[in-house]
């Protein structure tokens, strides 16, 4: 019997994490003492024992939990002593509690994602431990045991550091209205929005997917999630359809791969990079708006060549949903939307407090059905499967960056991170381009070991100020760090996205990437275009001028769709490669 065989328990649960966060936001403020290692608290249960497979796996994993529970419950209780200690641990039980809790913070991240973000944390405090042996500029002076733990556990400069503050006041609610939607109808709505929209076009079938997957992607943030949800309506209607299995498996991943880029969730990225850039939540939103924007186009656009170039026709009339249908699902996600959007924008409430009230409005969505009008049995079945995905999802992204937090707490405590910027900058001469390269390299192999928002925190805070010390803009520098960050959903070895949609059509992997990473070119390119156009990420200060921006970035991307897309005729693709460039970096080439 597994753990989840006590699927009362599991919701109760479930149901304690998501009031306890909402209750964060309502009731004002908390000492960060107490809120950040409760909300690691309520999360080990969720990360030791609900997967289990076994009794004896779930006995361990409760042994794990309890002692970490017991840690920071004690953090919590004695916030106030602890404040006075000023970092420095005092005897060994308090050492003894210290190291346990980084133990389970590292476990638990092994447990949700694997080995490698666990080890590049481990990496980092064998440094803070030792790094006064090393001789020249990459050793340290050394910190004191009791200082150098104490710093990272009890006071908010590791694991309740600023970044595990924005997992517990933002992101944790956001992906609570994430769960919300996607109990209910929401989805449905979706995939019907997208599907009369597009489905009648050319390529209809996988222009539905690039739609849905927008849709949907906004609130799931995650590639993975957008796969397996709108993958499992959309890739069994292009296959019936006629398309080539490692184009549909392609599509769906590019498509959802666009989900952690698109605003509003961005796959918790646009909370962390909030902290980390000092910038408004709604600014950072409108800057990333149009880049997410021109990728999916760019998506579109591959996406209609391959039609051209295949002979592929849209949906089937019968298999478009009735205007009623629309009109009713998608209430379902824009009464939400709306709430959130008219109270963040129109009214200047916070986003978690927008997110909170909006997901009251949810809250009262699952109880109604888009046939039967107000279904409270159905109701309370949507509601307990909100609790469990909901636990299951703050879970998964809290273990990711309470291990983030160790990294980013030594980089802090030892000045590593100024070391490795300064490293940075050294070996591309001081040129801004070079560097970028680098940067983006480093990217792209981070991120084929770790999370996309994982990948994002570590590399920007070593990156970053290189890019900003040669004259890039911060919100600049985050927005290409955070989308090389991404790169890895989509290229090869390590392709998550492509790896699960090519398992759902059965078709080889690598067919399906690089199938993915043509279609996907706007991945790789328009981060660059970010860079080489500032003017694209202006929409708030300069709306005319970012418009302009995105059109011209745009005309380019398309042409070099073509060129990549596109079969014979190699003097005209020749010519959409070499204007599509000239067009994108025109500005750096002046």
């Amino acid at each position: 019997m597994t753990a989840f065989a006590y699927r009362p328990l599991w919701v109760a649960l479930g149901a304690l994490t998501v009031f306890a966060h909402l209750a964060l936001i309502f009731h004002g403020l908390v000492p960060n003492l107490i809120s950040r290692p409760l909300h690691m608290a309520l999360l080990l249960p969720w990360v030791f024992v609900l997967p289990a497979k076994t009794r004896a796996g779930a006995v361990t994993g409760l042994g794990i939990a309890a002692a970490g529970i017991a840690g920071c419950v004690w953090v919590a209780w004695n916030h106030q002593a602890l404040a006075n200690q000023y970092g420095f641990l005092e005897g060994d039980a308090q050492v003894a509690v210290a190291v346990m809790l980084l133990v389970v913070a590292m476990e638990g991240a092994r447990r949700m994602i694997g080995w490698p973000l666990p080890l590049v944390a481990l990496t980092t405090l064998a440094y803070g431990l030792f790094g006064q042996y090393i001789p020249g500029q990459f050793g340290h002076a050394g910190t004191p045991l009791a200082s150098f733990l104490g710093t990272l556990t009890i006071t908010e400069g590791g694991l309740w550091s600023s970044l595990t503050g924005v997992s517990v006041g933002v992101v944790s609610i956001f992906v609570i209205f994430g769960a919300v939607l996607n109990s209910g109808e929401a989805g449905q709505g979706f995939m019907n929005v997208a599907s009369a929209a597009a489905g009648r076009l050319r390529g209809g079938a996988a222009k539905v997917s690039v739609l849905s997957s927008a849709l949907f992607g906004s609130i799931s943030g995650s590639a993975s999630a957008n796969v397996a949800s709108t993958g499992a309506i959309t890739l069994p209607a292009m296959t019936r359809l006629g398309y080539p299995r490692r184009l549909a498996g392609a599509v769906e991943a590019v498509a959802s791969s666009g989900g952690q880029i698109m605003p509003p969730l961005m796959g918790a990225g646009a909370f962390v990079m909030v902290e980390l850039t000092g910038v408004p939540y709604t600014e950072i939103v409108l800057a990333a708006l149009l880049p997410a924007v021109l990728y999916f186009f760019t998506v579109w656009v591959g996406i209609d060549a391959f039609a051209v170039r295949l002979g592929l026709q849209g949906l089937p009339e019968d298999e478009r949903p009735a205007r009623r249908d629309v009109l009713v699902t998608s209430a379902f996600f824009l009464v939400p939307f709306s709430a959130l959007l008219l109270a963040m924008f129109a009214l200047g409430y916070t986003p978690q407090y927008s997110a909170a009230l909006a997901i009251l409005l949810g809250f009262l969505a699952l109880y109604f059905d888009g046939r039967r009008g107000f279904a409270p049995l159905q109701g309370l079945d949507r509601t307990a499967e909100t609790m469990l995905n909901s636990g299951r999802q703050i879970a998964m992204i809290g273990s990711i960056i309470l291990c983030a937090s160790i990294v980013i707490g030594v980089l802090g405590i030892t000045g590593l991170g100024v070391k490795l910027t300064s490293a940075i900058i050294a070996g591309s001469g001081g040129e801004v381009w070079p560097t970028l390269l680098l940067t983006a390299l480093a990217c792209l192999i981070l991120g084929m070991e770790v999370p996309t928002t994982a990948a994002y925190v570590i590399c920007v805070s070593v990156a970053g100020p290189a890019l900003t010390g040669l004259g890039i803009e911060p919100l600049q520098a985050h927005l290409f760090v955070f989308w090389f960050a991404l790169l890895s959903t989509i290229t090869p070895p390590v392709c998550g996205a492509v790896f699960i949609a090519a398992g759902m059509v059965g078709e080889d992997w690598l067919k399906v990437a690089l199938t993915a990473m043509a279609l996907g070119v706007g991945l790789y390119l328009i981060p660059l275009g970010m860079i080489a156009n500032p003017e694209l990420i202006a929409l708030r200060t300069e709306p005319l001028l970012a418009v302009l921006t995105a059109i011209q970035i745009g005309i380019a991307l398309a042409l070099l769709s073509f060129a990549l897309i596109a079969r014979g005729r190699w003097l005209a693709r020749g010519g959409a490669l070499t204007l599509g460039a000239a067009i994108l970096f025109a500005r750096a080439l002046l």
